[in-house]
């Protein structure tokens, strides 16, 4: 297939426009050991991040470095320490790792996630044909989630996270498990949604292909910074 996202220009977004997505001095710990020994070990140290739209936003980071930990506050999973959090519209969330029911088909997955979305059933209809048909798993619509192999599973998450067509959509590490092919499909409907005025925020612990963003920030020692973060080159 054509690989059109290399090539499309960056879009410039106005910073007079209105975010859909906002965090706001964002900070997380955990307890760590068994009390009375146990300590508080600090994760987020007062993350800031504002989502425009039409906008593609990666945040990349090492392992341990808090990437799930906000995405799990910015879609209310988890709640934050301090800070705040403001979203508009409709959200879309596809999880590192798959939330999905053993016995259920594709296709039952998509009615049972259609019904909570409250979607008209040409609404539901028109979204499972347009995404198995651009994720190419139309095959396995008849067959149950423990069946699936990693990647169609990876399919099923981020169709399951795109039905209702969210107007902010949040993906942990999507394309774990995708073949070459697959992860250009995938950009393929990244670009459809951005050119659709949709916002799409990408979180993975590395970021291969810069040019397919808007921009990109890292994550390192609890904070977001633009480029190289301070010391990030002498741990490498």
């Amino acid at each position: 297939m054509v690989d059109t996202a290399a090539a499309r220009e960056p879009r410039i977004v106005g910073s007079s426009v209105t975010p859909v997505l906002t965090a706001e001095g964002i900070e997380k710990s955990f307890r760590r050991g068994m009390w009375p020994f146990g300590h508080r070990q600090q994760v987020l140290r007062g993350v800031d991040l504002a989502l425009l739209p039409g906008e593609v936003v990666g945040v990349a980071g090492e392992n341990g470095s808090g990437k799930s930990t906000i995405m799990k506050i910015l879609v209310g999973e988890l709640a934050a320490d301090t800070g705040t959090v403001t979203r508009s519209g409709v959200v879309g969330y596809c999880p590192q790792q798959p939330v999905v029911y053993e016995r259920l088909t594709c296709d039952e997955h998509i009615e049972l996630f259609a019904r909570a979305y409250r979607m008209t059933h040409e609404a539901e209809r028109r979204a499972r044909r347009d995404l198995y048909g651009a994720l190419g798993f139309q095959r396995y619509a008849g067959t149950r989630a423990d069946r699936l192999s990693g990647g169609t599973l990876a399919k099923l998450n981020l169709t399951l996270a795109m039905l209702a067509d969210p107007q902010v959509l949040l993906l942990d590490e999507p394309y774990a498990g995708f073949d070459w092919d697959t992860y250009l499909k995938f950009w393929d409907l990244v670009g459809r949604r951005r050119d659709d005025g949709r916002s799409v925020l990408i979180i993975s612990h590395f970021v291969a292909d810069e040019q397919r963003f808007d921009r990109v920030v890292r994550l390192c020692e609890g904070r977001l910074c633009d480029g190289q973060c301070d010391g990030q080159a002498d741990r490498r």
